[in-house]
């Protein structure tokens, strides 16, 4: 009897276990799989709970049957989307001016918009974003990141920036005569002690990487200029380096940028101003560059430009030279949009643009997945392959043919769990 009791016992336990793990087991069946690299017709993708087993032919899966089967029919699979440069704590300009968004929307309003961001982003097949700057909320992103990976709330991977810093004088709000004191969007700084201090308590309270403004405008309307000195960003990158973080850099002046690049940061956001000689400086010193080409064409439309009827602005014109020196460059190009600035959700816009600026669409979805994750230092992300989360989008139709087609995603899958399926 006993030996029976614990016969019957283990073969419950046995049956508990398969019965659990086929409910883990989910095999994705699209029309084609991008995988980060190239695109493959004819693939299949196994998941076991939060991991790819298995992409290739159906025939080379070992137990097909045993997987729940999930019809993708018309679509193409692809890693899930890494956005490179947001701010889930900002909304569009047209809505409410930044000054406003500052000094005007408290942290916990600004909190609770993040949440219905985040959830945006997510639905759009965003599973990971990089947000570079809270933008006058502290460390309001900390918390943010912290619900997500709790499950409390639904939303992207996150890698958060904290308040960035900048050098004192140079950043807003302003406007304000010298008696009044104002919440401004990142911390101000001056000199090599307090560079070095403001880092590492940055790095304390929870940022996953610094953020520095190379170069800004002194006064509202004027064009920008360096605002670090050379020493200054030295010390920066060393401090956050020294504790394994990196350090990104808003630059759109050729010095800015050059004293960035030389300073040893990782990306370059904007670059506006670059130059063939500094994109080759990039280039050789491995530096990315992040275009944000959709944030300048949003706020030219914002400022009345009427896209497609009318000339191209002067920024506009100057932002397509300087993303076509880029590219010639053979720089990284990391996509991220500096969405927030526009509408979170149509992260889309960025790959649009960077295709009617010139890059190949199936260079946008690989700048989008694996090279975002390899310039971001995100391991296990952005490719189809056996062993890496399952962080997995569907799309309607192929968008390396149509980058239109980003826009319709209708399967999102992150760290195995989904959440949308249409």
């Amino acid at each position: 009897m006993k030996t029976f009791l614990s016969n019957h016992t283990y073969l419950l336990i046995l049956m508990l276990w398969m019965t659990a793990s086929t409910q883990a087991q989910t095999l994705l069946i699209p029309d084609r799989v991008f995988d980060g690299e190239e695109m493959h017709s004819g693939w299949v993708v196994a998941v076991a709970e939060n991991k790819i087993v298995y992409a290739g032919p159906e025939n080379g899966l070992k137990r097909a049957n045993s997987y729940k089967r999930i019809d993708l029919g018309g679509t193409t699979l692809m890693p899930g989307i890494i956005e490179g440069h947001s701010h889930l704590l900002l909304h569009p300009y047209n809505e409410t001016e930044w000054n406003d968004q500052v000094l005007k929307e408290s942290p916990t309003e600004r909190a609770i918009r993040g949440v219905v961001h985040a959830k945006k982003s997510l639905m759009a097949g965003i599973t990971t974003m990089r947000d570079l700057g809270s933008e006058g909320a502290g460390y309001t992103d900390v918390y943010l990141k912290k619900t997500i990976d709790d499950g409390i709330i639904p939303g992207p991977r996150l890698l958060v920036a904290g308040p960035a810093i900048v050098a004192t004088g140079a950043y807003g709000p302003k406007g304000f005569h010298d008696g009044v004191t104002v919440p401004l969007g990142a911390v101000p700084v001056s000199g090599r002690d307090e560079a070095i201090k403001e880092v590492r308590t940055q790095m304390g309270n929870g940022a996953n990487l610094i953020k520095i403004y190379a170069d800004y405008r002194w006064k509202t309307g004027e064009s920008s200029q360096p605002t670090f000195l050379q020493e200054e960003i030295d010390a920066m990158v060393a401090a956050a380096t020294t504790a394994g973080r990196y350090v990104v850099a808003h630059a759109s002046t050729p010095e800015g940028m050059r004293r960035a690049i030389l300073g040893g940061v990782e990306t370059i956001e904007h670059g506006d101003g670059g130059t063939m000689e500094i994109f080759q400086l990039m280039k050789a010193k491995k530096v990315a560059f992040c275009p944000t080409l959709a944030a300048g064409d949003a706020t030219e439309q914002y400022k009345g430009w009427k896209k497609d009827t009318e000339p191209d602005t002067d920024r506009i014109i100057q932002k397509k030279k300087s993303f076509k020196l880029a590219l010639e460059s053979g720089v990284d190009i990391v996509f991220g949009g500096d969405v927030g600035v526009f509408p979170h959700g149509e992260n889309y816009r960025e790959m649009e643009l960077m295709v009617e600026y010139g890059i190949q669409p199936i260079k946008v979805l690989q700048s989008a997945t694996s090279v975002n994750a390899r310039v971001l230092h995100l391991e296990g992300l952005g490719q189809i392959q056996n062993d890496f989360l399952a962080d997995i989008i569907a799309v309607e139709g192929d968008p390396s043919q149509n980058i239109k087609q980003m826009e319709k995603v209708r399967f999102v899958m992150k760290d195995g769990v989904i959440y949308k399926n249409e």
